[in-house]
């Protein structure tokens, strides 16, 4: 970056004696060459430069400060919408109306006193305008701020939750993983309907390379199921932290991403979790304050270049485009809500909320975790074919059962099955056979299988289904002459299995026709449908 020389270079002698006058310097050089030589020798003086921020406005300080962090430049764009513009005036406009006596922004208070300047660098974005501090009185600013920032930056940002926020807590559990199993088993039996939190979780099994192309990866679903449960947390944690494909930006079910744009997820995440990890371990922390402290501090976080046109965001609800910093709570804002949900998702934090039902307004990070409840439980069978699963029950047997077993809906910590001819039939087409059923009832109940349920999954691999229930559409006539005279009209062709000799199954969808047969032999018939 250019030095202080460089960067007043183009400046006129009146602009300056404005900089003289913030240092309590009287500049005795009456043309401009020579009073920047001397204007710079006095500047980059460390007692001076240390008196000149002592005195600094706290916004125009905080401003200095975001320079140094960012490296001494930002982009003006950006630090312009933060901390407002520079109002353009040449030399006889600027002495009438004194500007530097009553700025209208942080930036021209930062301006007037020499401590920042405007020019054009290159970026990846080709050439950009940048706000910045001249390289060599940067140096001096950022030896004398070390010390306090030193202090202040491992600080965490927001404040501790209060009473209200914390009021209903939620503890993190691991229930992800019992919601897995399911999603697992849904996949597998090609009905997927079954199971709930379909983006999140597919997002995550994809991630840890349990699931590809919608489809399971065998090896590493049976790796997943046969792990403990807090080995099995840990897996989707790790792969979570890591990725660069999970894009917790396009799961906020709040707003639709469009486009062709990109962001970077796992910078992103990385980014955050250094935020997340600055907060003491088992304390209540505020997250409407956590979220307005990054915003104050780094608006920008996933934004490259502050960018806040390019990429198209609608609001879920009325298809609104969120674009322009002026969405930053519903796009950016709601991003940190999201990855902190997530860690509560696997067992990393706790929520609390004003009281039940509300949106989260607290969260706490849980030391080492969330304890997982190891496997345990035991099933239990009816003679009817109805199974019982604990929801701690071995996860990779409860994925086994729900393949040949039609699905109930599961209330508190109990999963339903039933054992039905229809989810036989469904395993028989997956190649399984009703014996393995039974061998792993017999396992997992201690050989107690009920009687009649051991005798019905064996006739099943003997001979299939020996019952059926079924609706049909039955003809009855008063006499046998009259349902023999139909069989020989047109109407004998819709005619399905002869119940008696005065009664037929009309096939399916040939009501009307029997009916239109039945008139032009001269016989009108009651219809009975329930």
């Amino acid at each position: 970056m250019p030095d202080l020389s460089a960067s007043l270079h183009k400046q006129d002698l009146g602009h300056l004696r404005i900089l003289a006058e913030f240092w309590g310097l009287e500049l005795e050089s009456t043309d401009a060459d020579s009073a920047l030589e001397e204007l710079c020798a006095s500047l980059l003086d460390l007692e001076a430069v240390s008196e000149t921020l002592e005195i600094l406005p706290a916004e125009a300080r905080s401003a200095l400060n975001a320079l140094v962090d960012a490296g001494g430049k930002i982009e003006w764009a950006v630090f312009a919408r933060k901390y407002g513009d520079i109002r353009e005036m040449g030399a006889g406009k600027r002495d009438r109306e004194r500007p530097h006596l009553k700025p209208s922004s942080t930036s021209e208070i930062l301006f007037y006193r020499g401590l920042i300047a405007k020019a054009f660098f290159d970026s990846s974005k080709g050439s950009q305008e940048f706000a910045y501090i001249p390289d060599d009185l940067n140096e001096i600013i950022t030896e004398e701020m070390k010390e306090e920032k030193g202090k202040s930056s491992n600080d965490p940002l927001g404040r501790p939750a209060t009473p209200v926020e914390k009021a209903f807590e939620i503890p993190a559990n691991d229930f992800i993983l019992d919601d897995a199993t399911t999603y697992l088993a849904a996949m597998r039996i090609g009905d997927e309907s079954k199971s709930r939190f379909k983006r999140d979780l597919l997002g995550l099994l994809t991630t840890a390379g349990i699931t590809k192309n919608d489809g399971l990866h065998p090896e590493a679903v049976k790796k997943f199921l046969e792990a403990s449960r807090p080995e099995a947390l840990k897996m989707l944690h790790d792969a979570w932290l890591d990725s660069t494909t999970f894009d917790e930006l396009r799961l906020i079910p709040s707003i639709v991403c469009e486009g062709e744009w990109k962001n970077q997820p796992q910078v992103t995440r990385e980014f955050l979790m250094n935020l997340i990890n600055d907060i003491p371990q088992g304390k209540w922390w505020s997250i409407p304050a956590f979220v307005k402290g990054i915003k104050d501090k780094y608006p920008d976080y996933q934004r490259p270049a502050g960018d806040y046109d390019s990429w198209f965001i609608k609001r879920e609800s009325d298809g609104q485009f969120l674009r322009g910093f002026a969405y930053w709570d519903s796009v950016d804002g709601a991003l940190i809500k999201y990855v902190i949900q997530t860690l509560h998702l696997l067992g990393k934090a706790d929520l609390a909320s004003p009281e039940e039902g509300k949106e989260a307004t607290a969260f706490r990070l849980a030391q080492g975790g969330v304890p997982a409840a190891e496997d345990g439980g035991k099933i239990s069978l009816s003679s009817n074919g109805r199974i019982t699963v604990p929801r701690t029950f071995n996860r990779a047997a409860r994925y086994q059962l729900a393949r040949f077993c039609e699905w109930d809906e599961p209330k508190g910590d109990d999963y339903f099955y039933r054992v039905t001819a229809e989810s036989l039939k469904r395993a028989t087409e997956q190649t399984l056979k009703a014996e393995q059923l039974l061998a792993m009832l017999v396992r997992y109940t201690n050989g107690t299988v009920p009687p009649a349920l051991v005798k019905a999954l064996k006739r099943w691999d003997a001979n299939g289904a020996e019952a059926r229930v079924e609706s049909l559409l039955v003809l009855r006539v008063s006499k046998p002459e009259i349902m023999e005279e139909m069989r020989k009209s047109k109407a004998g062709k819709y005619f399905g299995e002869i119940l008696s000799p005065t009664a037929v199954v009309v096939k399916s969808g040939a009501i009307q026709k029997v009916l239109a047969e039945l008139a032009e032999l001269g016989l009108l018939a009651e219809v009975h449908v329930q």
